[in-house]
């Protein structure tokens, strides 16, 4: 029989360690790059319909992203960039692919994103450009929090 001296602290070291939270079980990783990979295609999508809502769908609100001078914030950012240099008619001068896309879990709610994208047609040259991009899971899903085109 073990002393009560000795009981009680394994007692309380038993009870403190059934209120420690289960660690949330990792996500597989196929599925995330699925699920991010239909993001992108969603990005995708919207852009060549000339829905530039549907585009920036993929941002989280607190995004940040690189611009021209540097970091900027919201997904308001990201609009005025698109509207500047690729949507200057009101529609996308060009048609918006990704390739050589590779999606790397970075814990239970966070990705990291690297690809290449290409617009092409329009009687203008391919522009072409890799990206690194962050990504974390919210209610609404996966969504960029950084992007570095």
């Amino acid at each position: 029989m073990m002393p009560r001296v000795v009981a009680a602290p394994v007692a309380a070291c038993l009870l403190a360690c059934a209120r420690v939270p289960a660690p949330a079980a990792a996500p597989a990783p196929d599925a995330v790059t699925a699920e991010i990979r239909a993001v992108f295609d969603s990005t995708a999508a919207g852009w060549n319909r000339g829905d530039l809502d549907t585009y920036l769908w993929a941002y989280a609100e607190s995004t940040t992203v690189m611009g021209r001078g540097g970091v900027e914030h919201g997904v308001e950012a990201v609009r005025r960039q698109m509207l500047a240099y690729f949507w200057k008619t009101g529609r996308p001068q060009q048609v918006l692919r990704y390739e050589h896309l590779d999606v790397r879990l970075l814990g239970p709610e966070s990705a990291l994103a690297t690809g290449q994208y290409i617009l092409s047609g329009g009687g203008l040259p391919d522009r072409t450009g890799w990206f690194t991009t962050v990504w974390a899971r919210t209610t609404a899903g996966w969504r960029m929090i950084h992007d570095h085109s």
